[in-house]
């Protein structure tokens, strides 16, 4: 009788023959919930047949069928990877010392294809387009709470003339979106025009200078009324969708306060200035570890 040197595996002690535990598949897509990936999926299927009734070109680069081809689409979400400080570059942000009174993280620089992207959904409000930039807005909501923290974001308002010219609201339309990728983000709708400040001319704020800006939005938002509760005692962050000078971003931090809101920051889509390379500000949010935004506005003792 022969000797056996090697005698039979057992299945359940040898990894390599035990089967592998099922695990589900991996998706691009941005949220977690299967209605949510379905109805995602539903919408691109309903684009897809439009573009085949209503001939689209890419608002871009001009490619055939789709309001946003699949390369510029991949620029627009290199342009907005990582996340920055911002308010360095907006003066209406800073003191004279450079001390920073409001802090803000910028999805992207407002350049290339993230700026002809947006200037064409805000005119034309495509559905692709909207889909694209509301996943920038995501990520940089991501970048001011890296942790998670719950945040309460409150959208800038549009002008009524914009609205009216528009038939909608931009900040609005892209925050309602990305709230839906960013685990903890509550949307507080509190802030509304006052018709007061410098009379509205046709062109919005381009080509205004810091002075002329922050004249014309003075006084131009309150909270709405019975909103306060809302956001009283509570901290915010405002949201909108272009940071120039942040006159804008700085009346929405004054008539929250009025309300009783601690204003722990903003968010916006895109900046008009890039960080600087001198600017300590200027920095990947979240690339220490901490709330780029939340830990650099706390209130100081006394105030």
């Amino acid at each position: 009788m022969g000797i056996e040197l090697f005698p039979p595996a057992n299945p359940a002690s040898d990894p390599d023959l035990t089967p592998a535990e099922p695990w589900p598949a991996r998706h691009r897509s941005p949220y977690g919930s299967a209605f949510l990936r379905f109805a995602d999926q539903l919408g691109a299927a309903a684009m897809e047949l439009l573009a085949a009734a209503v001939p689209v070109d890419c608002v871009c680069c001009g490619a055939e069928d789709r309001a946003l081809c699949a390369g510029c689409s991949r620029r627009v979400r290199r342009l907005s990877t990582l996340p920055f400080r911002a308010e360095g570059g907006a003066p209406a942000l800073m003191d004279v010392s450079g001390r920073v009174l409001l802090p803000v993280v910028a999805a992207g620089v407002y350049r290339e294809e993230l700026a002809q992207a947006l200037l064409s959904f805000k005119r034309h409000g495509q559905y692709q387009v909207r889909h694209s930039l509301a996943q920038a807005l995501a990520g940089a909501l991501r970048g001011a709470a890296p942790d998670g923290a719950a945040m309460i974001c409150v959208p800038v308002p549009t002008s009524t003339a914009a609205f009216a010219a528009r038939g909608f609201s931009p900040v609005h339309s892209l925050l309602g979106v990305a709230a839906r990728q960013v685990p903890g983000v509550a949307v507080a709708d509190v802030l509304a025009r006052t018709g007061n400040g410098h009379p509205q001319v046709p062109g919005g704020q381009k080509g205004l200078d810091r002075g002329d800006r922050a004249r014309r939005v003075r006084g131009s938002m309150r909270v709405r009324r019975g909103a306060a509760a809302t956001v009283a005692g509570k901290a915010c962050i405002i949201v909108d969708d272009v940071l120039t000078t942040g006159a804008t971003l700085a009346e929405a931090a004054r008539a929250l306060h009025l309300a009783g809101a601690f204003v722990r920051g903003a968010v916006v889509l895109a900046a008009t200035r890039p960080p600087g390379a001198a600017d300590a500000s200027a920095i990947p949010a979240g690339a220490q570890g901490s709330h780029p935004v939340l830990e650099k506005n706390k209130p100081e003792k006394g105030e």
